[in-house]
């Protein structure tokens, strides 16, 4: 064998030791971000004071460059998430639509609970019916 040829090659590379390019560009933006906050409030309020929003900051940019729900990354499971809460359940499926974003969504209908009546003469004449078919087919094929 000539060339060796990746297994895994749905895996991020990595760049700085464990962490990803996504990750060390989620981290350098959210806590840059934190330390630009942390230095404006520093100036004016007391260390706690300051503190609490850089700390809520910080733990959102972890949250969102490590965590991984489901196997997906944060972000993704965020936007399925806020669409599982705004399209219906319900999905139907066109046939010849082959992208799964062209599906329609129709919301639920309410089937009436009315029980139908039954008229058991008609339902005598189709049993007969079926039955003379049955006779006639089964005639014709011996």
């Amino acid at each position: 064998m000539q060339f060796k040829v990746p297994q895994d090659v749905q895996r991020e590379d990595r760049i700085v030791g464990p962490l990803t390019l996504r990750q060390l560009i989620i981290c350098g933006i959210g806590f840059s971000i934190s330390y630009a906050i942390y230095t404006f409030l520093g100036r004016d309020y007391q260390l706690i004071t300051a503190l609490m929003p850089v700390i809520i900051l910080a733990l959102i940019t972890i949250i969102f460059a490590f965590v991984k729900p489901l196997d997906l990354v944060f972000e993704r499971y965020i936007l399925f998430w806020i669409e599982s809460l705004l399209l219906p359940a319900k999905r139907y499926w066109l046939k010849g639509t082959a992208d799964p974003s062209r599906m329609v969504y129709v919301p639920a209908q309410v089937t009436s609970t009315k029980v139908k009546k039954v008229d058991p003469t008609t339902e005598k004449k189709k049993k007969q019916s079926i039955e003379e078919i049955t006779k006639i087919l089964d005639k014709k094929y011996q």
